[in-house]
C-alpha cells in the first residue's frame, strides 16, 4: 500500500484520491484485490471487518450498506463514485479504470486472449475456490467430522491443482497465461497459498510450486500480505 497522499498522478490518468478496501485479517479474496492495487501503485487504504453481525462485522448493518451479500473483499473509489464488491468485479473494474497500458490483463487483442483471461478466472472462482475453500471448511469449522465430505473435497481439490498443472506445462511454470503475470496469477495465488491450511501437499504438482515460489517472492504480493497483517493489528 502507497503512503496516502491526497492525490496521485499515474500515466495519462487525472489525480486519484485513496481507494478504501474492505477486508477482514484472513482469508484470500481480499489478498487478491490488494496484490492487484500495489502491482498498478494505486494507492489504498484499508478497512477491516470481523465475522458475525455486531457493529463490525460483515453481516452487521454498517457493512451490508456497501456489500448486501455480507462478505469482503468491497471496494469503494472516491474518484469514480464505484463501490464494487465479489473479488472478480473488483479487479475487473480496476483494471477498467486504471491498467490502461494493459499491465495485469490479455497480453494481446485478440479474441483467444480475452477468452482465455477470462475462463482461467471462472475455473478459480466457479472451481478451485470452492474446493479448497470447502476443504478449509471440513478440516477446520465443520461441527460434526465428516471424512467422507472432506476426502470427497480434497479429491477435488487435487483435481483442479492438476488441471492448474497442466496448464502451466505450457509456459513452465511462468505464469498461468502465456506472456508473464497477469491478474489471472493474483486471483489464483492467494487460494493455494491457503493448500498449507487445508493439509494439501504441492509434492505432486511441481509446477505449480515453481510458480508458486515466483510469486510469492514478488515485493507487491509480500507488500500485499504485509499490509493486511498490519491492519488487521491495527497498525495501518
Amino acid at each position: 500500500m502507497q503512503a496516502p497522499p491526497e492525490q496521485v498522478q499515474r500515466g495519462n490518468m487525472a489525480p486519484n484520491q485513496v481507494l478504501l478496501l474492505h477486508a477482514h485479517e484472513s482469508g484470500p479474496n481480499p489478498i487478491k484485490v490488494a496484490i492487484v492495487l500495489e502491482l498498478l501503485s494505486i494507492p489504498y487504504a484499508l478497512k477491516m471487518w470481523q465475522f458475525g453481525h455486531g457493529p463490525n462485522g460483515v453481516k452487521g448493518e454498517a457493512f451490508l450498506a456497501i456489500n448486501e451479500n455480507g462478505r469482503v473483499p468491497a471496494l469503494e473509489d472516491p474518484n469514480t463514485g464505484v463501490v464494487a464488491w465479489e473479488s472478480g468485479a473488483v479487479i475487473n473494474y480496476l483494471l477498467a479504470e486504471y491498467d490502461h497500458d494493459g499491465k495485469l490483463g490479455p497480453k494481446d487483442a485478440s479474441k483467444q486472449a480475452r477468452v482465455d483471461f477470462d475462463k482461467w478466472v471462472f475455473f478459480l472462482v466457479s472451481g478451485m475456490a470452492p474446493m479448497l475453500g470447502q476443504v478449509n471448511w471440513f478440516r477446520h469449522y465443520h461441527a460434526v467430522d465428516n471424512k467422507d465430505a472432506l476426502a470427497r473435497f480434497v479429491a477435488q481439490a487435487y483435481r483442479t491443482f492438476d488441471v492448474l498443472e497442466a496448464q502451466l506445462k505450457k509456459t513452465s511454470g511462468a505464469s498461468i497465461l502465456g506472456g508473464g503475470f497477469s491478474a489471472v496469477d493474483a486471483h489464483f495465488y492467494p487460494w493455494v497459498w491457503e493448500y498449507e491450511f487445508g493439509g494439501l501437499t504441492l509434492d505432486g504438482h511441481p509446477l505449480i510450486r515453481k510458480w508458486f515460489d515466483k510469486i510469492a517472492g514478488m515485493e507487491e504480493v509480500k507488500k500485499a500480505y504485509t499490509e493486511i497483517d498490519k491492519a488487521a493489528k491495527g497498525q495501518n
